[in-house]
């Protein structure tokens, strides 16, 4: 039998609307965000974004994402970028920059580090998410219980599932145009 725990940290399991923080599947639109200032187009393709020598815990998010009408979107592009363990971006390089593609079901799944809040911001991912063929949503993604900032936004906070020292694992389902 397949407990609730394991879809969850699966990315496979709808929320349940406990809190303020509790995300809507589907229906409503991801919120969009800025891209910020340290975008650099062309990614590597990869879902793996763990660097050699970093002692921050591993962050595993893995989700959706779904059309207006709750189908899955295949195919998507999900593009990740954020600060390492001391708030610092990559902007000669690509560390902790990727891009991945949905599957058939529309999942998609990251493994980097827990980033570094850094003066002004909260601890927090960038995204960039695009159906075949649509609009890009650039948004970002949030922690819960995390100091908040002037972006911050309950739509946007990732469904925490486990947090201990060494590994955050949660979901996150993102709604596009499709």
């Amino acid at each position: 039998m397949v407990t609730r725990r394991q879809l969850v940290l699966a990315g496979l399991a709808a929320p349940v609307a406990t809190s303020a923080f509790a995300q809507l599947t589907c229906g409503k639109l991801t919120e969009r965000q800025t891209a910020g200032p340290f975008f650099k187009p062309n990614s590597p393709q990869r879902a793996v974004l763990l660097e050699k020598g970093t002692a921050a815990p591993t962050l595993v998010v893995s989700g959706l994402v779904l059309s207006a009408q709750c189908k899955p979107v295949a195919n998507a592009l999900v593009d990740f970028w954020h600060a390492d363990d001391a708030g610092e971006y990559d902007n000669q390089g690509f560390r902790y920059r990727g891009h991945q593609f949905t599957d058939a079901e529309g999942r998609w799944k990251l493994e980097t580090v827990f980033p570094a809040e850094y003066p002004g911001r909260a601890r927090h991912l960038h995204v960039n998410v695009q159906a075949p063929g649509k609009r890009i949503l650039t948004t970002q993604l949030y922690f819960p219980g995390d100091r908040r900032d002037g972006l911050t936004r309950d739509s946007l906070v990732i469904r925490v599932a486990r947090k201990d020292a060494k590994r955050v694992e949660g979901s996150y389902d993102f709604v596009v145009e499709a």
